[in-house]
This record gives C-alpha cells, sequence and structure tokens, in this order.
C-alpha cells in the first residue's frame, strides 16, 4: 500500500468519477484504475463499483475512506514539521499589490524569498487595495500591500509602511501652485483628477469630502498614480495623491498640503492571520526589506 494510491482512492471517491479523478491528481485513466486495483488487491476486498457510470464506494470503501483521508492527512503533518525543523518551505503563496505598485522593497522581498525558498510558487496579483483586502480576509490570498485609511483593517495582520497627508497637486501656473497649505473647500472648486474608489487615496479623500458636507467634482480617474500626475500636469485637474507620490514630480506640479484632512494616506502590508511557514517567511524578507534605506525612496 502506498500514500499516492490512498491519494488516488480519495480522488475517486470524491468525484464519484475515474476520468475527472485522474485529471484531478494529473495521472492517465488507465493508470488511476490500475493503481487503486493493485490497492483492492493488497486489501483485499474491492472498494469501488464500477458497475454503473458513477463510481461509488463499495462498504470495504465506506470503511476504508476515513482512514485514507486520515493517513494523508498525518503524511502532509510528517512533511509540515519536517520542513520547520529542517528551515525548508514548499508550497504557494499568493501575493496581492495595489494596480499600478512601484514600491520596490515589496519585489527585494520576493527576490530574497525565491532565493531562500525556490519550493515555494509565487503568484503576484494586482487589485484594489478593497478587494485586496476582502481576498486575504476570505483566505484566498495570503498577503497584500494595499492603500487605506487605518493601519490595520480588522482581523488581519498588518505593518504600515507609509502613513502621509493629501495633497492637492497642479501645475505650477494653477492658482493654489503658490500656496503651501490649501482646504478641501479651496479644492473643491476645481475639477478632481483622483484614482478610482477602493484605493487608499480615494477612500481617504471621499471620508475627508463627506464629513466637509462637500461634493468633488471627480472629472478623471486612473488607477496609477503616474497617470493621476501626468493628467494634473496637462492641465486636466487638481490631482489628489500623497505627498511621497506627488514629490516625484517636483518642478512640474506643486502640492500644497490639504490641511483640513486629518485622515492620513497609509500603505501597508496585510496578511491573513493563519501564518504557514511560507508566509512566516515572507513576512520576515518584508520585514527587512521595508526597514531598509530604500523603502521610503521608493515611494518619493
Amino acid at each position: 500500500m502506498e500514500l499516492r494510491q490512498l491519494e488516488y482512492f480519495v480522488a475517486v471517491a470524491e468525484e464519484a468519477n475515474f476520468t475527472r479523478a485522474a485529471e484531478r491528481v494529473h495521472i492517465s485513466q488507465s493508470g488511476i484504475s490500475a493503481q487503486i486495483r493493485q490497492l483492492e488487491h493488497d486489501l483485499g476486498a474491492p472498494l469501488i463499483d464500477r458497475s454503473s457510470r458513477t463510481a461509488t464506494l463499495t462498504a470495504a470503501g465506506e470503511a476504508a475512506l476515513g482512514h485514507a483521508r486520515a493517513a494523508l492527512a498525518a503524511a502532509a503533518a510528517v512533511r509540515r514539521s519536517v520542513d520547520d525543523v529542517a528551515e525548508v518551505v514548499r508550497g504557494r503563496l499568493v501575493v496581492g499589490m495595489v494596480t499600478a505598485c512601484t514600491v520596490t522593497p515589496l519585489f527585494d522581498a520576493l527576490s530574497a524569498f525565491h532565493r531562500a525558498h525556490p519550493g515555494v510558487a509565487i503568484t503576484l496579483v494586482e487589485d484594489t487595495s478593497d478587494r485586496l483586502t476582502e481576498r486575504v480576509r476570505a483566505g484566498e490570498m495570503d498577503m497584500a500591500l494595499i492603500g487605506a485609511a487605518t493601519a490595520a483593517p480588522d482581523g488581519l495582520g498588518a505593518l504600515p509602511i507609509v502613513s502621509e497627508r493629501l495633497v492637492a497637486a497642479v501645475p505650477v501656473g494653477h492658482a493654489l501652485a503658490r500656496r503651501r497649505r490649501v482646504t478641501l473647500a479651496d479644492v473643491a472648486r476645481y475639477p478632481i483628477v483622483c484614482m478610482p474608489p477602493g484605493t487608499g487615496i480615494r477612500t481617504v479623500f471621499d471620508q475627508a469630502c463627506a464629513a466637509a458636507g462637500l461634493r468633488a467634482d471627480i472629472a478623471l480617474q486612473a488607477s496609477a498614480p503616474d497617470a493621476v500626475a501626468d493628467l494634473a500636469i496637462r492641465g486636466l485637474g487638481v490631482a489628489i495623491l500623497s505627498e511621497s507620490m506627488a514629490g516625484a514630480y517636483r518642478g512640474r506640479l506643486n502640492a500644497p498640503v490639504v490641511a483640513d484632512v486629518d485622515i492620513p494616506a497609509v500603505l501597508a502590508l496585510i496578511w491573513s492571520a493563519a501564518e504557514s511557514p511560507a508566509l512566516r517567511e515572507l513576512l520576515g524578507h518584508s520585514r527587512r526589506a521595508f526597514a531598509g534605506p530604500t523603502a521610503e525612496e521608493a515611494l518619493s
């Protein structure tokens, strides 16, 4: 009796079909059938009733299924415990980041983690901060870099990276360009160029406008901060950005602080509370990468 035979048996039992089970475990149908026949021979009893198009369990199969699942779970636990002791990490991590992310310490962390643990497959997904947060909360994603109005969404681990004020970025000839501080009322007199709903910057701006009883004219939206800044440079509206985002355009944009917005725009790493060994390792690399001198430079 081999573990792979138990895996094939469980797959057929759960799929009730040899073809689907074969696809699930990435083996040919004839191969899975032969392995289960060998298992039945070793156990001395048929486990699968093949008399109809649906593969059903015999009485012996029903009796064996729970033990087969337990054996597979125990084998996986043995592997995890040995990996933990040996500091070998395997598996797969799904990492999210806000659309058009240019925060290089995250990429540095992923690179260092990959070099240390090449056995872990990494999937990188871009989305809005709101959707990334929900996917981490739902367990569909292990970790994400998000923009938010609060440092730690409820029920998730969080590492704040940057907390900044909002600015109103305008080209040099604009009426607000000579001012160091402006109010929301000042900004609301002009068309606004901003990031879309679901992003941290937009959440902060919308909450501040609602609290002040103002309705801003969102003329244009773009997912990438660079695109928002470029639109403002071309005179298409006042760009709502964080201080470091606007800082990359000194000389082309002046960026007075929006003084009456008290909620900071926060950039943070968030992760599921159920940490796997792989996730713990990646978090360690991320903390080191964002603690380095390049973290703030990457945001400016």
